[in-house]
């Protein structure tokens, strides 16, 4: 049996120069202390970290023979949520613990197929769009969250 290269140590976005391969994972993937990965050349190896990491889009492990497989995030089905009051929307996310992206002008949420974000209970207008239908693209601006709630 081969011994899978082992990385102990992550480097963080913006502090390392060439990655010699990289690795797709989804945000959840990006939690990890321990786990066999595959890199997108087919190459497998180890993560080994002394506690359990958050990794960023840019970071990369670092392989104990000192190549870098930098981490790439992977695209996922997300919801845009616009409107005046979004530190107001956020709370409500925040109160389902749902992961939330906080940006200027949106919110980006992950779409759960197990809890679905009840549109009705955060009165999200749907713009021309039909009742309960989610867009999967980062850009889209389909819903808004209803004034005067």
């Amino acid at each position: 049996m081969t011994q899978l290269p082992t990385a102990h140590e992550i480097a963080r976005k913006g502090h390392w120069e060439t990655a010699s391969d990289t690795v797709t994972l989804s945000y959840e993937d990006r939690f990890l202390r321990r786990k066999v990965l595959t890199a997108g050349s087919g190459a497998g190896f180890l993560v080994d970290l002394a506690h359990t990491e958050s990794l960023d889009h840019g970071d990369a492990f670092r392989l104990t023979d000192g190549r870098l497989v930098e981490v790439v995030a992977a695209s996922e089905p997300l919801l845009a949520v616009s409107g005046d009051d979004l530190p107001r929307i956020a709370w409500h996310i925040g109160n389902r613990h749902t992961p939330c992206q906080i940006e200027a002008v949106r919110l980006l949420i992950q779409r759960d197929p197990f809890e679905p974000l009840d549109i009705t209970d955060l009165r999200i207008e749907t713009d021309g769009c039909p009742a309960g239908y989610w867009k999967s693209e980062l850009d889209n601006r389909c819903y808004k969250y209803a004034d005067g709630y």
